[in-house]
């Protein structure tokens, strides 16, 4: 006897990914066809394509090292106008030339001075005030760390 009701068979592979038709396949269909060997054509389509792939690589690179320069170089900008500000809002008693080092300090009420007088040339009694930053005049009229 049989079990159930007659099953409608369903097939398992894809009726868009056969053929009624194999023999009018481009390409071999069963182990017995004529293999598929990659051409000459083929193989310098291959070879160009890592190359250039190699190639573009390295000028990303180059561009990517390019653009952290620059932005290394806007930092090292902006920190100078940030402590230009400060030196040219600070208690100034000298005129400062160019090229020349000096000393940025902070009071204990919080006013900034510049000195000609380092960190370690105030004797045996200390220096009264915070050191901020050795600073030098560029000829811009802006003010480098150093």
């Amino acid at each position: 006897m049989k079990k159930g009701k007659n099953k409608e068979f369903i097939n398992p592979i894809d009726s868009d990914k056969i053929s009624e038709e194999p023999g009018t396949l481009k390409y071999g269909h069963h182990r017995g066809s004529f293999p598929v060997i990659p051409t000459k054509k083929g193989m310098i389509k291959n070879k160009a394509l890592s190359i250039m792939e190699e190639q573009t690589d390295m000028q990303l690179q180059q561009i990517k090292e390019q653009i952290d320069l620059l932005a290394n170089q806007a930092k090292k900008i902006q920190q100078r106008v940030e402590i230009s500000q400060l030196i040219y809002n600070a208690e100034i008693k000298f005129e400062p030339l160019v090229s020349h080092n000096y000393h940025l300090y902070e009071n204990d009420n919080g006013e900034y001075l510049l000195s000609m007088i380092g960190p370690k040339d105030w004797g045996f009694k200390g220096n009264p005030y915070t050191f901020i930053s050795s600073v030098k005049l560029l000829g811009d009229h802006t003010w480098e760390i150093i």
